[in-house]
């Protein structure tokens, strides 16, 4: 993918936010791209960068609007709660045919572009940190006015930062409880293998080495490979051997069902969410 972009705002450079203009940013792809945060230090951390407008609100209260002002498309990565107070604080300023697109978990279309109004096209994402590497999974959903066109353009943008699925929108709250809060699962795994590591009376360096690049080794194997993860669980359980032994406790753990209990949950808490619960 080697398309230019057009200029870009991101409103809430934080954690998702951040992550996506990290991406941006190494791709090379994204020659005009204008950020906001709260802090001033914050904004600080992106300044520098080329092609890079980095705006705090602590010094210019008006930063969010100057910088949706002069974009193309803007991300809207702060908050739930802050989303409709932001959109109708930027509204006046859109240029028609504005791409604004959907960083907030559990907002739905509808409140944006009930605020927005008409000839503003929304795209409502779900992306994840690993976005910072370039290795992101994200979710996208055009909304009303959102042409074929506005959606390709916004796929686009975030394949700078990895991949993108697309997807109705009643899919992607639970699309956010597999790939959105996924790396949260896998490091919290690794963590447990980590102490695990401990506990067999391995040093803390060394258990976090065994450890991390397993996991590291692991999903590059299976990216390099592209094999199904069933083939190459098979290819190191041996019959009757030691994986084999702590595969069958995984499982007599139900494993499976811990993770569908889990990604239920947290279905439930985004949906909690778009309640304004």
């Amino acid at each position: 993918m080697s398309q230019t972009l057009p200029a870009i705002a991101i409103l809430g450079a934080g954690s998702m936010g951040g992550a996506v203009a990290h991406g941006l940013i190494s791709s090379g792809l994204a020659p005009s791209l204008t950020v906001t945060n709260r802090s001033a230090a914050k904004a600080a951390g992106l300044t520098g960068q080329p092609g890079v407008t980095s705006l705090s609100l602590e010094q210019d209260a008006s930063a969010n609007a100057t910088a949706a002002a002069a974009a193309d498309i803007v991300l809207i990565g702060v908050k739930p709660v802050m989303v409709p107070d932001l959109l109708r604080e930027i509204a006046p300023v859109l240029r028609p045919g504005t791409i604004i697109v959907s960083l907030a978990a559990g907002v739905t279309i509808a409140t944006f572009e009930s605020i927005v109004g008409e000839g503003i096209p929304v795209v409502r994402s779900m992306p994840n940190t690993p976005a910072v590497v370039g290795k992101a999974v994200t979710g996208i959903s055009g909304g009303s006015a959102a042409s074929t066109a506005d959606v390709a353009l916004v796929r686009a943008l975030f394949e700078t930062c990895g991949v993108v699925i697309e997807v109705p929108e009643d899919q992607i709250d639970a699309l956010s409880t597999i790939s959105g809060s996924g790396p949260a699962y896998v490091f919290l795994l690794i963590e447990e293998l980590t102490e695990a590591a401990r506990d067999k009376g391995f040093s803390d360096a060394d258990a976090r080495l065994m450890a991390e690049q397993t996991f590291i080794g692991a999903a590059a194997l299976l990216d390099a490979t592209g094999e199904d993860p069933a083939e190459l669980r098979r290819r190191v359980t041996s019959p009757k051997g030691t994986t084999e032994r702590a595969v069958a406790v995984l499982k007599s753990a139900n494993l499976a069902g811990v993770l569908s209990e889990a990604t239920d949950a947290a279905l439930a808490r985004a949906r909690e969410l778009a309640a304004g619960a």
